[in-house]
């Protein structure tokens, strides 16, 4: 071909003119002057790292199977990690099951919506900042509610306190918080306790066992409902779990026996997405830094299998730092940090 188009030159037709008939690009030709030895077409060439087709079935049946059937990929890579397994990454999972018309929107949960975020405070450590709120629980007589009192470290995202109750008043309050401490023989001085602005969490008697306790009160701006982050997210993820009742609570008991599986689920199995997924009770007692050393290893263990998939570092499995109250009102220093 290049022939014909050096002969049609040669003959006085401009080059693009007779790539033009030949239905040549003339950058191809360009491209194939450079390299002699390339001279098709349309070169289709195999990625050296792409996935074998047994390779591809195995990440299908992985994520179909009843383990990992209702979790997504950015659950379902760390628990393989954890049981010292590496098939794919979590970009290569989506990836495949988009293909094969796996990949959808599940369960009645909305699209995800920004909100604004709280007044700045950081936690280096468990019990340094909590956030605590009150949310509703359906009973069986239409527009009356059991009401979920419940505390969060956000450190280590772990549940430290909950309580469902007929009411909501300051005094159940101050006593879950007060009776929390107690068990877990904490002097809570200095200690930052953030809520919204609901009528609870600024009663008189909440307060004063704030006060006494040398606890640090904050609270959401003013008129701004979402503005507790760490809390609302924990009651999504309690409103949207599966197996959280379509209908109302039948009795009192009934939604605390609920609440009493969701805790120790949440503690104790979910793998947290802020903390880089591991477990609020792993992150809460320390053992993080060990678990995710363990998958450094795993993936270490995969790139020293098959380096050519690997072009850059393997997968950040560093434990999570600081957690901030409002990380965007951060420094710029500290945000490079």
């Amino acid at each position: 071909m290049i022939d014909l188009i050096d002969e049609a030159v040669q003959a006085g037709a401009r080059q693009r003119s007779a790539c033009e008939v030949l239905g040549l690009p003339e950058r191809t030709l360009q491209r194939w002057r450079r390299s002699p030895e390339d001279r098709r077409l349309h070169v289709v060439r195999s990625a050296p790292n792409r996935l074998s087709d047994l390779e591809r079935r195995q990440v299908v049946a992985t994520a179909t199977s009843p383990e990992f059937r209702d979790l997504s990929p950015k659950q379902i890579v760390p628990r393989l990690a954890d049981q010292g397994q590496y098939l794919a990454s979590e970009s290569t999972f989506y990836r495949v099951l988009r293909t094969e018309g796996l990949l959808a929107h599940r369960g009645a949960a909305r699209p995800p919506s920004s909100s604004r975020a709280p007044r700045r405070h950081v936690a280096n450590g468990v019990h340094q900042v909590w956030s605590w709120d009150i949310t509703y629980l359906k009973a069986p007589v239409r527009g009356v509610f059991y009401f979920l009192y419940l505390i969060v470290d956000i450190w280590s995202r772990k549940i430290v306190g909950w309580e469902v109750h007929e009411r909501e008043s300051p005094e159940l309050a101050a006593q879950l918080f007060a009776r929390t401490c107690l068990q877990l023989d904490l002097d809570p001085a200095g200690l930052v306790l953030h809520s919204d602005n609901g009528g609870p969490m600024k009663g008189s008697t909440m307060l004063a066992t704030l006060q006494r306790l040398g606890v640090v009160p904050s609270f959401s701006r003013p008129r701004v409902s979402d503005d507790n982050p760490y809390s609302e997210a924990l009651f999504r993820t309690l409103k949207y779990r599966p197996e959280y009742p379509t209908k109302a609570f039948a009795s009192l008991d009934e939604a605390r026996a609920w609440v009493t599986h969701f805790v120790r689920w949440y503690n104790t199995e979910h793998l947290h997405s802020g903390l880089n997924f591991v477990t609020p009770e792993d992150r809460h007692a320390g053992r993080d830094a060990a678990l995710l050393a363990r998958r450094h290893h795993v993936y270490l263990k995969a790139r020293a299998l098959r380096p050519e998939r690997w072009s850059q570092n393997t997968r950040d499995w560093s434990p999570v730092g600081a957690v901030y109250l409002n990380p965007d009102a951060l420094p710029a220093a500290e945000k490079a940090a």
